[in-house]
């Protein structure tokens, strides 16, 4: 057990496996799938001390917990590991496929796009030594073998012949992962993210996007938000953003609190729950009259400890924007969305980015940093001080980028303090390499905060 002691030190998160009761008087209770945080080691490491989400304290047994890790960058996670995509004709052919499907296990199978009817899929199952073939037929938005079953997606219907053979060769027993790729649900839960779904109520919406709703929910006694994310390809996308969440822990970032995969193509991603909204409408909602300084200035300064941690860890946002940020009910804020965050290697379409918020060298040649972030902070800044404007007012958006790479810089928002002004100017320099850290910027920051609040 000396290992598992010298692993998890004190703030380690960890998931319960068991219900624990507890015997003596300083034992911690807990029920599976509590998620606690290791506060010491005690002399005999098959015990530690830990605290729960109330903050009370007691010791548990080691052997009942699970350390929660962060699912590891450049893991290719999908909800259809058994999902081949497009295979070309002559992959297609019976040969390559059951070599593929090999050994030829009865109920291993894959589904890939079908080569001969565009937009439909294509079953392929290993039975009794041979593969048969079943087309998968789209129609109406709904998907159907035998036009007498219909489903929503891809998922349900591998769901339903896993139960059932239902007029197959054989039900679907065992998927034939696709190289490369990892089963989600499978990884969420050995990296300890996996919450079961009788443990949550979904109680009201909260929000809507193009993906699906935002609920309030509640999780064991606890508010939470929770994204449903329904469609299958909308899903797998989500995945992205899940895990780099668990990878990510600091008190100006949105918290995931876990993940659930619903057999059936539901993803649901529940995160702690952030009372008061977006950061962009608590400004324009309050105003000046409700909204001091002192205020505009802890925004900042939240937001860039956030920005800071990210930096620290090579992470890059790429979307970061008042919209982006949520208001805790004491007020605090927190950098959330991160479905476009990656690793700072790498690269990404820029199709949908936000115009307005996104640094040049990234609208031009696709080049995300921390300092492209560090421009989209000087936006962000404006908009804290503009109580919520939208950036660049009068100009029509088609003018932006060629006057924003022509040098021109944003007035100061009215009340704005020339100090904070200077920050803002400091983030918007063409050239990147001349603009601050998220490090300098907290340290200016502070030095406002301390020094200069009566400008």
């Amino acid at each position: 057990m000396s290992a598992i002691q010298a692993a998890w030190p004190s703030g380690t998160e960890c998931i319960a496996k068991y219900n624990f009761h507890g015997t003596a008087e300083q034992d911690l209770p807990f029920c599976k799938g509590d998620v606690l945080t290791i506060v010491a080691v005690t002399k005999d490491p098959n015990w530690y001390k830990a605290k729960n989400k109330v903050g009370r304290e007691g010791i548990i047994p080691a052997n009942y917990v699970q350390k929660r890790e962060g699912v590891k960058a450049g893991t290719k996670l999908s909800l259809m590991p058994w999902f081949h995509g497009k295979i070309t004709r002559e992959q297609a052919d019976t040969t390559t496929l059951e070599r593929l499907l090999c050994p030829p296990e009865t109920g291993l199978f894959l589904v890939r796009e079908s080569t001969n009817y565009p937009g439909d899929y294509t079953l392929c199952v290993s039975c009794d030594g041979k593969v048969e073939h079943y087309r998968i037929m789209y129609h109406a938005s709904k998907l159907s073998i035998d036009e007498e079953v219909y489903f929503e997606n891809l998922m349900q219907l591998v769901e339903h012949y896993t139960s059932d053979a239902d007029g197959l060769c054989t039900r679907l027993i065992k998927p034939k992962v696709m190289e490369g790729t990892v089963a989600a649900q499978d990884e969420f839960f050995r990296s300890g993210w996996a919450l079961n779904m009788k443990d949550l109520k979904l109680l009201q919406t909260i929000g809507k996007g193009e993906f699906g709703d935002v609920m309030l929910g509640d999780y064991r006694g606890n508010k939470v938000a929770v994204k449903c994310i329904k469609n299958d390809a909308t899903a797998q996308a989500f995945l992205a953003e899940a895990s780099v969440m668990t990878q990510l822990r600091h008190s100006n970032l949105v918290q995931l609190l876990g993940v659930i995969v619903e057999e059936k193509g539901g993803l649901y991603i529940v995160t702690e729950y952030m009372a008061k909204g977006s950061l962009v409408d608590y400004l324009r909602s309050r105003g000046r009259s409700v909204l001091g300084g002192d205020c505009l200035l802890k925004f900042s300064l939240d937001v860039c400890e956030a920005m800071e941690y990210l930096e620290g860890n090579n992470f890059v946002h790429r979307d970061l924007a008042a919209r982006n940020v949520l208001v805790s009910e004491d007020n605090v804020a927190k950098v959330s969305d991160f479905g476009l965050t990656k690793e700072a290697s790498s690269t990404q379409d820029t199709g949908k980015l936000p115009v307005k918020w996104t640094a040049p060298e990234a609208l031009r040649e696709k080049k995300f940093s921390t300092k492209s972030d560090v421009w989209s902070f000087g936006i962000l800044l404006w908009e804290i001080y503009s109580f919520g404007r939208v950036p660049y007012p009068r100009i029509p958006l088609k003018d932006v980028v060629p006057r924003v790479e022509k040098g021109y810089k944003m007035d100061a928002p009215d009340g704005c303090p020339p100090a904070v002004y200077e920050v803002m100017k400091n983030c918007w320099h063409l050239d990147a390499a001349t603009r601050p850290s998220f490090l300098q910027l907290r340290e200016q920051l502070e030095h406002i905060k301390t020094h200069e609040l009566h400008l």
